[in-house]
């Protein structure tokens, strides 16, 4: 059984997977956490079983959605460098960030109580941002676009302060206004 559990996913099981965990996002968001389980296999194109087989609770599903929401968050910072200026790259991955935040939301309660039985739904997730904040943030100093007295850590708690005041979807407006006033504020000097 270990031996399985190591193994990488064949393909289409990867896909499946994927496509359970997206739409894990999608009906928890439209019904909550509570959402029957069946309907996001239904939702999903997968039987209950292939539901089952990757995520044998509840619990391992919001964990999984919650693990690849960072992932995906993280594994975005490439593309928006390959696609736009370093400095509109960062303002689009707040934007991102802004959506994983109010997902997180969502979530927070859940997650505390996977938290509270043993598990660890966080992880690493902590030191993911931190290293995609410091991409983003190294690209922007070299292209002089950034203040150099602002650091990845600062912006990771000036990110987690507005995360704190302005998570719900509600305060989506308030969000991006105070990101902008952050964002330029860390603009360079002429």
């Amino acid at each position: 059984m270990a031996d399985r559990a190591q193994r990488p996913l064949r393909a289409d099981a990867r896909r499946n997977r994927d496509k359970v965990l997206a739409a894990a996002v999608r009906v928890f968001a439209e019904e909550g956490l509570d959402a029957h389980l069946e309907r996001i296999a239904k939702e999903a194109g997968v039987g209950s079983a292939t539901l089952y087989r990757n995520f044998p609770t509840r619990e391992a599903l919001i964990e999984a959605v919650y693990r690849n929401e960072v992932a995906q968050l993280c594994d975005a910072v490439p593309d928006l460098l390959d696609e736009k200026p370093p400095h509109e790259a960062l303002r689009a991955w707040t934007r991102l960030f802004l959506d994983y935040v109010t997902a997180k939301f969502g979530m927070a309660d859940a997650l505390r109580a996977i938290a509270a039985a043993g598990s660890n739904p966080y992880g690493h997730s902590r030191e993911m941002i931190q290293a995609a904040i410091t991409t983003l943030m190294d690209a922007c100093a070299a292209a002089g676009t950034i203040r150099a007295d602002i650091s990845p850590t600062d912006m990771g708690a000036a990110l987690e302060g507005i995360a704190l005041t302005s998570a719900g979807p509600e305060h989506r407006e308030r969000a991006e206004r105070l990101l902008d006033l952050t964002l330029d504020g860390l603009k360079a000097r002429s």
